[in-house]
């Protein structure tokens, strides 16, 4: 069975695919359309990501296409509505990182409020800065990750405050329904919902302006969630405290304002590369692939 890898991944996934199918790499081709006209009739599934994701062209060039798997939470980069008009099955690998970005939203905001990427190597000049402990942490999305962004932020005495689609009762923490009001009453606003078009842009320059000068803006989820050019405004003008970024507007590229403020600290979207949770996402991508060529229930479905 052919399977279609957009970009590379990591090696253990590589490796176990090709093992398993006959994978086909598409950066080993001169572009899609070459691919597609030698291969396309043969591909049953296709592994895709966020750096190379599936849309409505990709899906009509592969007339035998069966399953679409991401290999990530996230799945925005694929076209949801071809897939349904087709009757494709999409899956990711929800869960597996959860930990690792967690990690990462409390690493940015510990970057920032301790100058550590900033911080001489000999001599340092006194220099007094906040501390994370103890300040408000809204969080827009309590979904898997913000839920575990919350327990982590909890651990330092930070009180939490949300906005989600729905109120989650059981958490016990404060709902708001707008991200404004949730910004003014945040010291740190973390971004960790997932990207749609009602979603693009949910921090813009209002939110940044409730935020305010001493607030700190954490984005572990897509970059389209923030307005980058409001972002290097506020920041710029001191509108905004500072910002931790593991993604980006634009993806790969990044703003070159943003490499030169002092008050940012950047990622290159980094929250989920760690060996376990490659392999991890690995083994999750393998395992839905193999669910549906045995006629067995998908693992972890979209739709």
């Amino acid at each position: 069975m052919a399977v279609l890898m957009t970009s590379p991944m990591h090696s253990y996934i590589e490796e176990e695919l090709d093992k398993r199918f006959n994978l086909f790499k598409l950066w080993h081709f001169p572009s899609f359309a070459a691919f597609a006209q030698a291969h396309g009739a043969s591909v049953r599934a296709v592994v895709g990501s966020i750096k190379v994701g599936v849309d409505a062209a990709t899906i009509d060039s592969l007339p035998n296409l069966e399953i679409v798997s991401t290999y990530s939470v996230g799945y925005d980069h694929i076209d949801l509505r071809k897939c349904r008009e087709r009757g494709i099955p999409v899956t990711n690998t929800p869960n597996v990182l959860t930990d690792d970005v967690a990690d990462l939203a409390i690493a940015l905001a510990l970057s920032l409020f301790c100058t550590i990427s900033h911080s001489p190597r000999r001599n340092p000049a006194p220099h007094l800065t906040p501390k994370l402990s103890g300040k408000s942490v809204g969080i827009i999305g309590l979904g898997r990750i913000g839920m575990a962004i919350a327990k982590r932020a909890e651990a330092f005495g930070c009180p939490i405050s949300y906005h989600s689609r729905s109120v989650k009762a059981e958490s016990g923490y404060r709902y708001y329904s707008n991200v404004l009001d949730l910004a003014a009453d945040s010291e740190v606003l973390v971004v960790a919902c997932t990207l749609t078009e009602e979603t693009r842009h949910i921090v813009n320059r209002g939110v940044m302006d409730a935020l305010g000068p001493k607030g700190i803006l954490i984005n572990i989820a897509r970059g389209p969630h923030v307005d980058e050019p409001e972002l290097v405004s506020a920041l710029t003008e001191g509108r905004l405290g500072g910002a931790g970024l593991d993604v980006f507007e634009k993806e790969p590229e990044v703003r070159e304002e943003l490499l030169r403020l002092e008050n940012v600290v950047l990622t290159p979207h980094v929250g989920t590369d760690t060996v376990e949770t490659c392999m991890a996402m690995g083994d999750l991508v393998i395992a839905n692939l193999e669910a549906h060529f045995l006629g067995k229930p998908l693992v972890s479905p979209i739709i």
